[in-house]
């Protein structure tokens, strides 16, 4: 309680003088009451704490009262204690080097806050150039000595106790330092009232000044402001976006370069006005009165006169830009809108009034018409453009555009194209579908043309490959056989004509629509390139042909009467021809197998029937020059006869050459039978045999039949081994050429040789003279025609073989 009237200079309720703790805590309360009386708010502060000795909360309650009565009134700019206490701190110390005061714990730490201090209020106490930042013990020392000696601040801080911790104590220096400013604060004030009776001289002067200076600076103001409102009301709009700007960019001059110094000279005229009434008043002089109309109410009043017409300029600029805004926009979406549309129809009418269609074809016009389709469609989606083109143009009119005429007049045109180009499409597609019915309508009579031209065409093609066909026949029935077809053919022509009239009919319809509607054939007909020209070309040279053909075909049917007549007179010769030699054929077959007589009858019988077969000769050669005639006449078959002249011909040569062999086996079977001593009984018996075992009459046996003759004149030829290597010994005496046939000559020969022990020199030497005759030799014929070995020549061979030859070929191991 002492310690607060102290402080506070006031006296505190007296005190209780018992020892008791109620009386301790009541005399604590009434401190702490004392306290609260001064506003001061108490948190968590009981007097029972403090009786008992809570050093926490008595050192809390110390510290309130220091910061209420050492610290609390300390206010720089109406700022709070602590604040403004900092505040003049910073102020104070601003002008020092190393020095940032920004808290009151760290910023304080080198010393050179506190020096700062001292050295501002009294400099002749410290030399602030000495000393250094990185020495903060010897600076904190000093600043608490000289602070403690000089100017009876207590020291309440240690030097060591600062430097050695990494943030001091906030209230600590926050208290040491208000003893600062409680020393230096109570001598600035001293100073002031001492500098005040120097100043006191020239204040009058000072005053006169202002006075004169308030006058000359309200008049000029008050001018300024009388001629910018004129020009502030001036609401004459522009015409374009670029004047507006212009007077908007004038405004911002005037803001910007024009008024801020009008702003100060007013601010400065207001502030002169007051410091000039407050020196008057504080020098007890009477009130400045100025001229009249230029009291700061009036210049306030001229300036809010100002500043509304200000406001309503800016608002109108900014409303005429926004206008004119709005119509460059509409202008500029109108030209953009219009200059797109104009692109688009750049070129459509002369698109829409050409006249491609009158040359196109049928497909060419329905692409064409798919294709105006899709325009019609472009152009009806343009159509939404346009009438916003319109729109733009009312709202420009509406909105009084500078430039409306040009804008109408460009519009209008476009409304004009664009119901041009409306009536320009309805005209091309009404030609289109005209153009395309027509030409549908001669594409079916193309078509129907082609149709019937085709077969017709072809038809006369293969008439007149028929007609022009070089026809080979071989019989009357066949040329008959053409003229009936040809006949046939002729009984067509009138049907074909009209078939042909029908076409050409056709095609003269076309050429009617064409002429009739002037439409433009861009080509020909594209379903066939049959032209009426080629269909009438084609149709004259079948009625040339007709004849053509009416005069080969009675030729030939002559031809083929006059081979008719060859063919009946060789196949009557022949007919009589072809028996004659095959019944000479089968008489000598059946003489050279048959048993009666002796072999000189035979061969005489033989004899007499070479003869008869060498005087037959006149007819062949007459059948062959009747052949000859045939072949010239190419004749290649002939039905009256079965026989052809190769017949005929190989026919008389096998009965040549089997009447000439036929009598050359019967001649060797006398030799043989000559030779061999073999009575005509057996020579019978021989013939009795291989005839019974030729079945077929071939005169040959088989090996089968050989065999089987064999055992049946007493051989021993049995199924066995022995039996079959004795029949291939045989067979290879009978056969040695394995021909697979045995003839009558050989088995005779066989015979002979088994039934006579060898044959005598005498013997051969009387075959060899037989067949020699009155030569020294006999050739390969003769030899062959007595071995009846197979031999096709004719021409004798000098020295071919003599009688030693001759002996060793005919029972040697080696043939001929």
């Amino acid at each position: 309680m002492l310690l607060l009237e102290v402080i506070s200079g006031e006296r505190l309720a007296k005190p209780e003088r018992g020892k008791m703790r109620v009386h301790k805590i009541s005399n604590v309360n009434k401190a702490l009451d004392f306290i609260a009386s001064k506003g001061v708010k108490l948190v968590s502060i009981g007097a029972e704490e403090i009786v008992d000795g809570n050093v926490k909360m008595t050192l809390g309650m110390i510290w309130t009262i220091i910061l209420r009565f050492a610290i609390q009134d300390i206010s720089v700019e109406e700022t709070s204690a602590k604040e403004g206490l900092l505040l003049w701190c910073q102020r104070k110390t601003a002008p020092y080097k190393n020095v940032n005061i920004q808290n009151f714990h760290i910023s304080w730490k080198d010393g050179l806050g506190f020096c700062a201090l001292i050295h501002r209020h009294r400099p002749e106490l410290i030399d602030y150039g000495k000393l250094r930042k990185d020495d903060p013990l010897t600076n904190l020392n000093t600043a608490f000595d000289v602070a403690e000696k000089y100017l009876d601040i207590p020291k309440m801080l240690d030097a060591e106790d600062i430097v050695g911790t990494a943030r001091p104590d906030e209230k600590a220096i926050m208290t040491y330092v208000s003893s600062f400013y409680h020393a230096f604060s109570g001598a600035q004030k001293a100073e002031t009232a001492a500098n005040r009776i120097c100043k006191v001289l020239a204040v009058n002067q000072e005053n006169e000044q202002l006075m004169e200076d308030y006058e000359k600076l309200a008049s000029d103001l008050l001018e300024w402001i009388r001629r910018t409102i004129p020009w502030l009301e001036n609401r004459a709009p522009e015409n374009t976006m670029q004047a507006m700007q212009q007077k908007l960019e004038d405004f911002r001059d005037y803001r910007r370069l024009h008024k801020p110094p009008k702003v100060q000279e007013k601010c400065q005229l207001e502030i002169n006005f007051n410091t000039l009434q407050t020196k008057l008043r504080l020098s007890n002089r009477p009130a400045f009165m100025p001229s009249e109309g230029k009291m700061v109410s009036d210049i306030n009043n001229a300036w809010g006169g100002l500043e509304q017409a200000e406001k309503g300029y800016e608002e109108w600029l900014l409303n005429e830009i926004r206008r004119l805004e709005r119509l460059d926009h509409l202008a500029e979406k109108f030209r953009q809108k219009a200059s797109i549309h104009e692109s688009w129809t750049d070129g459509k009418e002369a698109m829409l009034q050409q006249k491609d269609y009158e040359i196109a074809t049928l497909s060419e016009i329905k692409a064409l018409l798919k294709k105006h389709e899709a325009f019609e469609s472009d152009l009806a989606a343009h159509q939404d453009r346009v009438e916003q083109i319109a729109a733009i143009a009312q709202e420009l009119n509406e909105l009084d555009y500078y430039d409306s005429p040009s804008v109408n007049a460009r519009c209008q045109k476009i409304c004009d194209q664009w119901d041009n180009l409306g009536a320009l499409t309805q005209k091309r597609r009404e030609a289109l579908e005209r153009t395309e019915k027509l030409l549908e309508t001669i594409d079916q009579l193309y078509l129907e043309y082609a149709k019937r031209a085709a077969p017709f065409n072809n038809w006369m093609e293969g008439a007149m490959e028929d007609l022009q066909d070089t026809f080979i026949v071989h019989t009357i029935e066949e040329i008959q056989g053409l003229t009936t077809a040809h006949e046939q053919f002729k009984a067509t022509l009138p049907d074909a004509d009209k078939e042909r009239q029908a076409i050409l009919g056709i095609h003269n319809e076309v050429s009617k629509i064409v002429q009739t509607y002037h439409v433009n054939m861009a080509g020909t007909n594209p379903y066939t390139t049959i032209t009426p020209q080629e269909i009438n070309s084609k149709w004259e040279h079948v009625r040339q042909l007709v004849p053509r053909r009416d005069q080969a075909l009675m030729e030939e049917h002559a031809r083929q009467q006059q081979n008719e007549r060859l063919r009946k007179q060789f196949g009557a010769q022949a007919n009589v021809i072809g028996p004659w030699i095959q019944t000479k054929m089968e008489e000598i077959g059946r003489i050279s197998i048959e048993m009666h007589g002796t072999l000189e009858d035979q061969l005489n019988h033989l004899r007499q029937y070479e003869k008869s077969i060498v005087n037959y000769k006149p007819k062949i050669d007459q059948l062959e020059g009747d052949h000859q005639q045939i072949q010239e006449a190419l004749i290649f078959d002939n039905k009256h006869t079965n026989y052809t002249m190769e017949h005929i011909r190989v026919g008389w040569e096998q009965l040549l050459t089997t009447i000439a062999r036929t009598i050359n086996e019967v001649e060797n079977q006398i030799l043989t039978r000559d030779a061999k001593g073999i009575s005509q009984e057996q020579m019978n018996e021989f013939r009795a045999s291989f005839n019974h075992f030729d079945r077929d009459h071939s005169g040959t046996l088989g090996p089968e039949e050989f065999k089987a003759c064999l055992i049946s004149l007493g051989y021993d030829i049995g199924n066995d081994a022995q039996g079959e290597a004795e029949f291939a010994r045989i067979m290879s005496i009978v056969d040695p050429n394995r021909m697979g046939v045995v003839t009558f000559q050989a088995f005779i020969d066989f015979m002979s040789r088994e039934t006579a022990d060898t044959d005598t020199a005498d013997q051969v030497m009387a075959s060899f003279k037989i067949l020699a005759g009155d030569k020294n030799y006999i050739t390969v014929d003769e030899y062959c025609i007595a071995r009846m070995a197979p031999y096709h020549g004719h021409d004798a061979v000098p020295g071919a073989l003599d009688y030693m030859s001759f002996s060793t070929a005919l029972y040697g191991e080696s043939d001929l």
